[in-house]
């Protein structure tokens, strides 16, 4: 299995940024899709962001013209740049490839009013 782990979360106050950083044990982010979740507490588990091996990226409407997904594939490394944060912004920020299943454990962002 390829380990991801995420770092950058932290508490941050409402208008503020953000960078979520999630390194991948192997180039898996070069040939499959990935992307950044959310969990937020009482909510399901939501997509915020996904980019493929060849670039397309998908952004959920809530953080359209926010947040920006983005690879440096030289450090096996993707990220996930949040700027504008909100309260709602809130929660644990998960790195996936679905396709095989892997999972980070998640790095926990708090944004303040």
């Amino acid at each position: 299995q390829v380990p991801l782990v995420e770092s950058g979360g932290g508490l941050v106050q409402a208008g503020g940024s953000l960078r979520l950083s999630c390194v991948a044990d192997g180039s898996v982010f070069r040939t499959d899709p990935a992307a950044w979740y959310r969990q937020s507490q009482g909510k399901e588990r939501e997509l915020v962001a996904s980019i493929t091996g060849g670039g397309y990226i998908t952004y959920a409407e809530s953080v359209k013209g926010r947040f920006t997904i983005f690879r440096d594939d030289a450090k096996n490394t993707m990220y996930l740049q949040m700027n504008s944060l909100k309260p709602q912004d809130t929660g644990t920020y998960i790195c996936a490839v679905p396709r095989w299943a892997y999972w980070g454990q998640g790095t926990h962002v708090t944004v303040s009013s």
